[in-house]
């Protein structure tokens, strides 16, 4: 007879785009970074009767969920009828403190979280292939044709060198600093991002083909940089792409705002992450003490919610 544990617990974290979006779409490389700064936690508990999902944005019987949480409980379904268990006698209960659409892997996270304590519950072995399986489910869901790439981060320790079509690399990341990650409160638009880049080749193709081979040079030069443990270099680097981001008009004005305060407040660099249009930016410090001044500081002129994450050794002042 197979038993169940009482409790089971699953975890994942976000991730950050350092260097390479959009750029990417167009075959350029592209570095994503596991952020466990932000984190999500999935607890499973035994109950009596029908399953129940409690999160932020729904509590109720697992059967009464709504569109919008298709994706995890396609998910569940998909994993009880491969392990042969019920749907019944769960307790679903996500804590999430990633934000959700700012480009930080927010569903791909949750989605690791609650596969890894499924099978933590149902007391099963998880190969990575497995986790990365059950990931993609919730993920074609949620976005369509997703690229692997949150999958791959979100539910792993290293850094990933990722190139369109080709399997994602991972490499040592050997820099000794600080990454701030500032949420701008508004929501990334990728597709209408994505699209207006796409509109731009077609309209000014000389420019904007020099703006993606550029960004594209430029992640190369990036991690150079990290496994030099040059953090100055890479500030620079990461500062340039914001640049040539703001070209492509996939900043915004609050955007900008807080790349700007954060580099005159000591960032060694500051860009938008991600999409763009809204979601969040980075910066980087050599010291916990310029990251947390930096952090105060943002947070004055216009962010929402603010993490600080050790790149490498602990250099706290």
């Amino acid at each position: 007879m197979k038993t169940l544990s009482d409790q089971a617990i699953g975890t994942a974290h976000g991730k950050i785009i350092l260097i390479g979006e959009h750029s990417v779409v167009y075959n350029k490389p592209a570095i994503a970074l596991p952020f466990p700064a932000a984190h999500v936690e999935v607890t499973i508990e035994s109950i009596l009767g029908d399953s129940e999902i409690h999160s932020n944005y729904y509590e109720g019987p697992l059967s009464s969920a709504p569109v919008s949480l298709e994706n995890l409980t396609k998910t569940i379904e998909a994993i009880c009828l491969d392990l042969g268990y019920a749907l019944s006698g769960m307790r679903i209960a996500i804590s999430s403190l990633i934000p959700s659409e700012r480009g930080m892997g927010s569903s791909a996270a949750v989605a690791s979280a609650l596969v890894r304590a499924l099978f933590n519950f149902f007391e099963q072995p998880l190969a990575y292939e497995q986790l990365l399986h059950y990931i993609g489910i919730s993920e074609k869901i949620a976005h369509g044709n997703p690229s692997g790439l949150d999958a791959r981060v979100t539910s792993g320790n290293q850094p990933l060198f990722y190139t369109k079509s080709k399997t994602p690399e991972p490499f040592d990341f050997h820099l000794t600093g600080y990454l701030i990650a500032a949420d701008t409160g508004l929501k990334g638009q990728t597709r209408e991002a994505v699209q207006d880049v796409a509109s731009l080749l077609k309209k000014s193709k000389r420019k904007t083909r020099f703006l993606l081979d550029s960004l594209g040079k430029l992640t190369v030069q990036a991690r150079v940089a990290i496994e030099q443990d040059d953090i100055a270099d890479l500030g620079r680097i990461l500062t340039k792409a914001h640049h040539h981001l703001a070209d492509l008009t996939v900043s915004n004005d609050k955007l900008d705002q807080l790349v700007k305060t954060a580099i005159e407040h000591g960032a060694l660099g500051a860009k938008l992450t991600g999409s763009g249009r809204g979601g969040c930016m980075i910066a980087l410090t050599k010291t916990f003490g310029q990251a947390k001044h930096i952090a105060n500081e943002l947070m004055k002129n216009g962010a929402v919610e603010t993490w600080i994450h050790s790149l490498g050794a602990d250099t706290n002042e």
